[in-house]
């Protein structure tokens, strides 16, 4: 499994929570050194709490999922 299907499992387990209020989150780019970049869409694209999500919710999932992740970047 390449580190950008990982990364998108991950992603997959907190999709259902985003998607509930509303919004969602897209994978833009997994670079080789282990940054990723994604985009907070929908209803989370706009929240005030999107930070938060993005923060505890989104990186979370990620980092304990693929620890080879270095660093999560909201675009």
């Amino acid at each position: 499994m390449t580190l950008n299907e990982k990364v998108e499992k991950a992603l997959e387990s907190v999709r259902p929570h985003l998607q509930a209020d509303g919004g969602n989150v897209e994978l833009i780019d997994v670079s080789d050194d282990g940054i990723v970049k994604v985009k907070l869409t929908g209803a989370c694209g706009s929240c005030p709490m999107s930070v938060m999500t993005l923060q505890y919710g989104v990186t979370s999932a990620i980092k304990e999922a693929v620890p080879e992740v270095k660093e999560i970047q909201a675009v």
